[in-house]
């Protein structure tokens, strides 16, 4: 179903789910929530990856500050000092910005940076100033007249945009980009209370020190303070109803997650901490360092925390696909699944962990990676989330040990499982599981097959009887890309090998599924089995998440 919005300027996709009786989204135009037309009002620009999303530019201040602080951002930002013909004036530079309205501008071609800015000088009307071709050292000239509006923030791409106002104002220096935030407009949109900060700024400000291995510990890391906008209870609470069951999208060992809705419109995700929850305050501190200062687009986003009395909670960005498990081992929904968005989803997931191994500041190993922690956007992109149980290595370190094994039965590494040696490569060894369970739809804890084989070890001995094709799902046989089904079956089987040396760097897997390189032949896999005192029946149904020490540790012989 395809319905148009002529209102707010919505197009929306839905699908119908049989098994739920009810439509849910498929697609959503626009597709990112600073795309909504003059969304800021005058002056003002959206940028997505905070909360609320609109600030006045640097040197402007909300015309409204009452209907600011409510979400009403229409009215948009006038200048902190109005200007006259007469006064003395410069530009501020704004960088990454996405172009004003062009509805009222005047365009010259030929113009170079610098005779643009000498022609907004001489005209009272000019606003604002730019290139019109960005390509090279930049050429052409387009001049704004009158209020700028449907400004945004494009990280990392952009264009630069002056902005004119009192000289007295314009304390950028030569070559300097400017501050684009006003701080204390955000502060004051966030509502947080004096006590609030006093009583917990360990969480949202927290200071460690640097480590030289992966050792257990939170409080041992590199010395930063980590500014994350803490959301008032009262905010959560309206957002999601009261904590309504309506809103309750799910709930895991960190404890119920909830649906919720800001005053501007944005869509959030509550994880609220049971406390009957298995992981603590520990967890829910590590989570907030971690990941506040990741940025990537296969990583979910952190928006921020919010801490009242007895209440813990993480904001994130709201994922209306929820997890992939949900599709994967659903009869009815995998079916929506093509192998073309498995395999997107399978490079997307390769490439959130390159990041997190060697890209981020820290380097990072998630050690709970499983589907139920792959989230789905409303593109199928996925997203790595809770990072409760991740650790963190300084400098070129990529292995460690710890004395307490923590993660998901069926996904854990032999080494880390058995002796605690923990490693990028423990990630590895989940890559591989999950990836596995993408191609064939099934879960790699509670799958038996005869002589009593798991997930990996029917896929060893399908591959070493030379007929890895049965592994594959039914819902995607008829797929066209057949070899690289097989080739993903190989790539699963490189990462699981039973010896952490004989996996690969994720940074080679994504080699290995973007270019057609030739392909290792996997040695020996390494799998686990339940001893004698864990019940079966009880890992059939749901992912189990645990400190463990209860496992019979197998090898697989050549011969089983």
């Amino acid at each position: 179903m395809l319905v148009m919005n002529q209102s707010i300027y919505v197009r929306t996709e839905y699908l119908w789910s049989v098994n739920e009786r009810e439509w849910t989204v498929y697609n959503s135009l626009p597709r990112d929530f600073c795309d909504n037309y003059a969304l800021c009002g005058p002056y003002g620009y959206c940028d997505f990856r905070v909360v609320p999303s609109c600030s006045c530019l640097e040197g402007f201040k909300p015309r409204s500050l009452q209907n600011w602080k409510a979400g009403g951002f229409a009215d948009g930002c006038e200048l902190n000092k109005p200007i006259n013909c007469s006064d003395e004036v410069n530009f501020a530079q704004f960088n990454q910005m996405k172009l004003p309205d062009t509805t009222r501008t005047w365009i010259n071609r030929s113009m170079n940076l610098e005779e643009c800015k000498q022609k907004c000088l001489r005209n009272c009307s000019c606003t604002a100033y730019a290139n019109t071709n960005i390509s090279g050292s930049g050429s052409g000239c387009v001049l704004w007249m009158g209020d700028i509006i449907d400004l945004k923030i494009i990280p990392g791409a952009g264009q630069d945009l002056y902005v004119k106002m009192l000289a007295s104002e314009v304390e950028v220096k030569h070559g300097e980009a400017p501050k684009r935030l006003n701080r204390k407009v955000k502060i004051a949109l966030v509502g947080i209370a004096v006590g609030l900060v006093l009583a917990i700024p360990f969480v949202c400000f927290y200071t460690f020190k640097k480590r030289s291995a992966c050792k257990d510990g939170h409080e041992e890391l590199e010395a930063e303070d980590l500014e994350l906008p803490l959301f008032d209870l009262s905010l959560i609470n309206s957002a999601t109803k009261n904590f309504s069951l309506e809103n309750k999208l799910g709930e895991g060992g960190f404890g119920p997650v909830y649906k919720g809705k800001l005053p501007d419109g944005q869509d959030i995700a509550v994880k609220r901490l049971s406390k009957s929850s298995g992981q603590g305050t520990n967890e829910f501190k590590n989570e907030v360092i971690l990941t506040a200062k990741l940025q990537h687009r296969n990583l979910v986003k952190l928006l921020g925390c919010c801490i009242q009395g007895d209440e813990k909670m993480l904001i994130y960005e709201y994922m209306p696909n929820k997890s992939l498990d949900l599709f994967i081992f659903d009869e009815r929904r995998c079916q929506l699944l093509n192998w073309s968005q498995r395999y997107h989803i399978i490079c997307g997931i390769a490439r959130g962990l390159v990041y997190l191994h060697q890209d981020s500041r820290l380097r990072i190993i998630h050690r709970d990676l499983k589907a139920s922690n792959i989230l789905l956007d409303m593109n199928m992109n996925p997203k790595i989330s809770d990072f409760g149980l991740a650790k963190t290595c300084g400098g070129d370190q990529t292995e460690g040990e710890t004395i307490r094994v923590v993660g998901t039965y069926g996904y854990m590494a032999p080494g880390y499982a058995f002796d605690g040696q923990l490693s990028i490569k423990s990630d590895t060894f989940s890559y591989g599981i999950l990836l596995l369970e993408i191609i064939s739809g099934k879960r790699s804890w509670g799958f038996r097959h005869s002589n009593n084989q798991n997930l990996i070890g029917y896929a060893w001995q399908l591959w070493k009887g030379g007929s890895p094709g049965e592994l594959i799902d039914d819902t995607i046989q008829e797929t066209r890309n057949f070899s690289e089904l097989l080739r993903c079956i190989n790539i699963s089987l490189l990462c699981v090998q039973q010896q952490s040396n004989d996996r690969p760097m994720i940074s080679l897997v994504v080699m290995m599924l973007g270019c057609k390189i030739p392909l290792l032949q996997p040695k020996q896999s390494g799998f686990f089995a339940e001893n004698e005192g864990i019940a079966m029946d009880g890992f059939s149904d749901k992912d189990k998440s645990a400190s463990t020490s209860g496992f019979t540790l197998f090898a697989l012989s050549d011969t089983q």
